[in-house]
Parts: C-alpha cells; sequence; structure tokens
C-alpha cells in the first residue's frame, strides 16, 4: 500500500471517531455525563404575614383567649418583634409596666446561670430546680406597705421574715414550688444586703442594663415589674445566644406532676409540691418551666406568673412570644392555655 493510500486511511478513522463522539457514542473518559435530573424544590415555609394572620385570629378569637381578654401579645425572633396586639381594647400595650410575680424566676435563673458562666455547682442546681428544701417563703411575707420601709428592705430582710428561712430536711432533693429556694441562693451569692434598687444594679450587671425592670419587693422568685416590650429585651437576648441560659433551657429539668409514678429515669423523687393542674405533667429547669405534656406539650420553655404574665421561647429555640395582662392570683395557667394556643398558630400558620 502506497503512503498516499495509508494516509487517506488513517483520516478515514479518524473521521469517523469523530462523528460516532458528536453522536454520543463511545465510552471514553471525555464523554458528557449523562444528564442529572433535577431535585424537587422545598416548599416555602409559611410567610411571616400568614403566620402573623393565624396568631391573631387566634388571640382574637380562640375560646381560651377570649376569657382572659383584655391582654397583649407578641411574637418575635432573636432581632426583633416579628408580630403583636392588644386584644380585647387598649388596657395593656407593648410598654405597660406590670408586676410579673413568678416570670421573676426566670430573670433570677438566668443572672446566676450568667454568673457562672453556664457552669453551675450542685447547690445552684437544687436551688433554681426547687428541690433544696426551703419551702416556707410566704409570697406576701415581704410586702410592706409603707413605700420607705418597702425599698429599704433587703434580700436577707425577706428570706428571714415570718420563717421563710424554715429549712425541712425532708424537701430536700423533692420539687416544692417555692421562692424560699431562690431567696436562699440569692443570700449566699451575696445579695443579702440588697435592697430593691442596688438588686436590680445586681441582677442588670449580669443582664445587661438594656433589659429594664424594677423590684417592687426584694423577692427574687416574684418580686418584679416590668413590660412585655422589656421582658422581650431578655428573650431576644437568650435566642441570640448572648446569654448562657440559651444552651442551658431545659437542662436539668425535674417532674413537677404530684401524681407521676416514680420511675428512676423520669422521676426519680416524687414532687412535693407544684402550681401546675394535675391534668397536665410539666418539667421544671433552671428558674423556668418545659412543657413537654406528653399529650398537650410542645416542648417550649416558659415561666407563666400568677397574674397572667406568661413568657416563652419555643423549642426550636427560634421565636419568643409574651402574653401580658394582670389578672387575679392563679392567672398564669390560663394565660399559658391561650399563649401556647397563639404560639401554635404562629408555627403552624393555622389558626387555632
Amino acid at each position: 500500500m502506497s503512503n498516499r493510500a495509508r494516509w487517506q486511511k488513517y483520516m478515514m478513522i479518524v473521521s469517523a471517531g469523530v462523528l460516532l463522539s458528536a453522536c454520543g457514542g463511545g465510552g471514553g473518559s471525555g464523554d458528557s455525563p449523562p444528564p442529572q435530573p433535577v431535585p424537587p424544590s422545598t416548599p416555602p415555609g409559611p410567610t411571616t404575614a400568614e403566620r402573623a394572620s393565624a396568631a391573631t385570629q387566634t388571640a382574637d378569637t380562640n375560646g381560651m383567649c377570649t376569657v382572659i381578654q383584655p391582654f397583649y401579645w407578641e411574637i418575635g425572633d432573636k432581632t426583633a418583634a416579628l408580630a403583636s396586639g392588644s386584644v380585647g381594647g387598649s388596657t395593656y400595650t407593648a410598654t405597660t409596666v406590670m408586676p410579673i410575680a413568678s416570670a421573676s424566676k426566670w430573670i433570677f435563673g438566668s443572672y446566676v446561670v450568667q454568673l457562672r458562666a453556664g457552669q453551675l455547682n450542685s447547690a445552684d442546681i437544687s436551688a433554681l430546680t426547687m428541690r433544696s428544701g426551703y419551702t416556707s417563703l410566704g409570697e406576701l411575707s415581704c410586702v410592706v406597705l409603707p413605700s420607705n420601709q418597702q425599698d429599704a428592705e433587703t434580700v436577707s430582710d425577706c428570706f428571714h421574715a415570718d420563717g421563710n428561712d424554715a429549712f425541712d430536711v425532708n424537701a430536700v432533693d423533692h420539687f416544692f414550688y417555692n421562692g424560699g429556694h431562690f431567696q436562699k441562693l440569692a443570700v449566699d451569692l451575696g445579695l443579702g444586703n440588697d435592697n430593691n434598687a442596688s438588686l436590680q444594679a445586681h441582677i442588670q450587671s449580669q443582664l445587661g442594663s438594656d433589659f429594664a425592670f424594677s423590684y417592687g419587693f426584694p423577692q427574687l422568685a416574684g418580686g418584679v415589674s416590668t413590660s412585655a416590650a422589656n421582658y422581650a429585651v431578655l428573650l431576644r437576648k437568650i435566642l441570640g445566644n448572648q446569654l448562657f441560659m440559651h444552651d442551658r433551657l431545659g437542662s436539668n429539668a425535674v417532674c413537677t406532676n404530684l401524681n407521676a409514678p416514680f420511675n428512676a429515669t423520669t422521676c426519680p423523687q416524687i414532687p412535693l409540691g407544684t402550681p401546675s393542674p394535675s391534668t397536665e405533667s410539666w418539667h421544671y429547669s433552671l428558674g423556668h418551666w418545659l412543657e413537654d405534656d406528653p399529650t398537650v406539650g410542645d416542648g417550649a420553655f416558659s415561666s407563666p406568673g400568677a397574674f397572667g404574665f406568661y413568657p416563652w421561647i419555643d423549642a426550636s429555640k427560634t421565636y419568643y412570644g409574651v402574653l401580658a395582662r394582670k389578672g387575679p392570683p392563679g392567672s398564669g395557667f390560663d394565660s399559658a392555655s391561650c399563649g401556647r394556643l397563639i404560639r401554635k398558630a404562629w408555627v403552624t400558620a393555622t389558626v387555632q
């Protein structure tokens, strides 16, 4: 075969290979990969407007909420309030200052956790989960009517008044809802000589001066007055991980239902005193409740006050909420019953 013939044969082979490649044939490493299927897009979540609409309608119309009107409610995230409303009139707004009773406990719990940089000792945990044996503090024992006397009263004065400092050894390690645990811990932490003003300053030294509140009487478990807008500052700080409480929410939780059966894992020590109804089983963490009832609970963290002030953070630590009002003593659970429906409406964008 001549050189010319050999060259023509070579070019025919090369041309055939190019055509085959262009048609998708062959299996060489230079082949283009086959087209991949496009994954289905994730459906977008509810919009803020949809959530707000559902929450607003629930607050306005659900029977659990209409019975406690008037009140103010607010929901937000770590940066700002996202939705709010005054229901049943303008009696309560974001800036209405009121006594918040047991919602004060979350404030003191956050103070202790911050003071300890999140590293609590056994005495801290025992007191903040109400198992320290100090079960005798009377709710009104530290309320002195003349204002000059009230402003001069100290944390230690309150603790030692009317047998508030009585210790029950049989209550140690058993949940007993009482302000004496917190009052004793405050004295042990060096706050005993504080009156209302200096106590406020000490608490703010850990939680920040931008969180505005006052003490009407120097009782850590129930003496604070503030507004929904101001309490929301604390909740946003927790959500934003600016406070160590963010990582301690729900930690060291103990069972609180007096009818709870003994269980070495879930309830090793039977509770002795609780304000929660027997129909629900919540746990108690470091100055706040864990709403984890197996039937109606959603795992939120909260601190209802006796007059109906109800702050919360959802289980995912994404949203906070406040339901603010001043109702009769014992109104806390009524506010929680409405507030958790508003929370569910917000999370699901579905009217409850």
